[in-house]
């Protein structure tokens, strides 16, 4: 099935998995993105291996995790919403500018003596709000720069770079960590940041802003949420990531403990495990385009979960690091096929429009579930163990995933989401520049045909809300059976006109079925009111 839907139809052809490094912006952006998650990685290691010194319970270990990912969860919509909306190179840029900064003051305060559990905690907390405001971004920014039939192999080098990532950080933090101490870690961090941040200032790309000027963020934000709200696909989306993140991020969130139970545990234990996960997700990365074509989504997902459960199960009780590294090796594997799949899934699930604010709502649903889930499991191996905290994640989150199949919300075929102009823009000589407008649309059909009328209107609710209307109904003419009304308010009259910007092919098929209903001699009435008094 493509990895655009949930719903099964014949799989496509293998695509190369190096194709979209052949473009030299995305080749650029790439290794930006390959330094961005290398400094991510190395503030990881050496802030989880520090709290092993200065909070070694299992409960302020997994904090550190928790710390790191909450941001996205807390601030991933509004990020999203800006990304939308402001100039993609320059936010981009601040981010980076942004970790730099946090990575100076934690250096200092370690060369100073001064760090406590809490003050890591914190720092790590605001080293996440530069994730939070990244993420988005970029993920908005992939689909510009490469084809859609290149989109599914591009994510896939993302997915490639933050495992690379994954295994040069932790080997250079933990060989910093050996031999000149913690602090030395965050000023390479640092300068990596600061690299990464003037490598995007080369990129020469063109901000167009909208004719109708920057849309305010609150009703940005709104639109996001409401589009996700109305996208059965989306939904699908976010709840199996959700289910995979909860339980997977055990294995992660304990593994400082797990490398230093192990015989001989050190800082190395812990790089080498964490660069095992990696090159385990950098091979499925290459073989992504094959395993698409051979598994379709819903079975890669499960299958995957239980790859990953299993291998979790393996790492927690190796006797030594020669059992676990395959284990690892594994779950990185399993790792990064659910994550690309899913991620692939939510991309084309989203128009332009809208994509960094989609994207950042599926990253807070994932980066809100590794924060809970670390916390969560953190807590039973605190009160239990480090072994029976993961076995019980392993279990459960491939119980999860089969039940997640079962709930059918969306089963649609794939929809066509590039804009269209087939409809005519409304022109006011003095529009309003206040108040809300009511949009009525009249219908006459056959009364025969209402129940059919009705469920068709029920999709095109949907419609209208995922494109930012404030509020939808449809009236049923008591005297009349057959004329009915739907009712549609926007924000403004501005933001009425946004609406025409987002109708997409897919909206323009929806109409031409609601004008099929229709009887009337002329084509269905429609009327604007500004609403002057609630």
């Amino acid at each position: 099935m493509p990895d655009s839907t949930l719903p099964g139809t014949s799989p496509r052809p293998p695509e190369s998995a190096l194709g979209p490094l052949k473009g030299p912006v995305f080749r650029m952006l790439w290794f930006t993105w390959l330094a961005a998650n290398t400094s991510m990685w190395m503030n990881d290691v050496a802030s989880a291996w520090l709290m092993t010194s200065i909070g070694p319970s299992p409960l302020w270990v997994a904090l550190v995790q928790t710390a790191s990912t909450l941001p996205v969860f807390i601030l991933g919509l509004p990020s999203g919403a800006l990304a939308d909306t402001v100039d993609r190179r320059r936010y981009f840029m601040a981010t980076q500018f942004w970790v730099a900064a946090v990575a100076t003051i934690l250096c200092g305060v370690i060369l100073l003596d001064r760090l406590t559990a809490p003050l890591l905690l914190a720092l790590t907390f605001a080293n996440g709000i530069g994730l939070a405001m990244r993420w988005p971004v970029f993920s908005a920014i992939v689909p510009e720069i490469v084809p859609r039939a290149q989109l599914a192999q591009a994510l896939a080098l993302n997915g490639i770079a933050m495992n690379a990532s994954r295994i040069i950080g932790p080997l250079v933090a933990g060989a910093l960590i050996a031999s000149v101490g913690s602090a030395y870690v965050f000023v390479l961090n640092a300068a990596l940041s600061i690299l990464a941040g003037i490598t995007i200032m080369r990129w020469r790309r063109v901000h167009q802003e909208s004719p109708l000027g920057r849309e305010p963020l609150p009703n940005a934000m709104r639109v996001g949420l409401q589009f996700v709200r109305q996208s059965g696909r989306m939904k699908a989306v976010l709840l199996r990531i959700a289910l995979f993140f909860l339980h997977s991020t055990a294995l992660l969130a304990l593994l400082p403990l797990v490398a230093r139970a192990m015989p001989g545990g050190q800082a190395g234990t812990f790089t080498v495990l964490l660069a095992s996960m990696g090159v385990g997700a950098i091979i499925a990365a290459l073989l992504m385009p094959r395993i698409r074509a051979w598994l379709p989504l819903q079975p890669r997902t499960v299958a995957g979960t239980a790859v990953q459960a299993a291998a979790a199960v393996v790492v927690a009780y190796a006797p030594n690091i020669y059992l676990a590294v395959p284990g690892m090796i594994f779950a990185g594997a399993a790792w990064i096929t659910v994550a690309n799949s899913l991620t692939v899934a939510a991309q084309m699930s989203l128009p332009d429009w809208v994509r960094a604010r989609g994207m950042s709502i599926y990253q807070m649903a994932l980066m809100g579930s590794t924060a809970i889930g670390a916390a969560l499991w953190g807590q039973v191996a605190t009160w239990s163990s480090i072994h029976t905290a993961i076995a019980i994640s392993s279990a459960t989150s491939i119980t999860a995933m089969l039940l997640a199949q079962r709930i059918k919300i969306d089963r649609g075929t794939e929809e066509e989401l590039t804009p269209s102009r087939v409809l005519k823009v409304p022109e006011m000589q003095e529009p309003p520049t206040a108040g809300r407008i009511l949009v009525r649309v009249e219908y006459l059909i056959d009364p025969k045909r209402s129940g059919d009328f009705q469920a068709l209107m029920q999709e095109s609710r949907r419609s209208r809300l995922r494109q930012g209307a404030l509020d939808w109904q449809l009236l049923h003419d008591l005297f009349e059976p057959g004329r009915y009304v739907e009712q549609i308010v926007d924000a403004s009259w501005t933001e009425h006109l946004r609406r025409f910007d987002r109708i997409s092919e897919a909206d323009v098929q929806l109409r031409d079925k609601r004008l099929s209903f229709h009887v009337g001699e002329e084509p269905p009435r429609v009327t604007r009111y500004l609403i002057e008094q609630e």
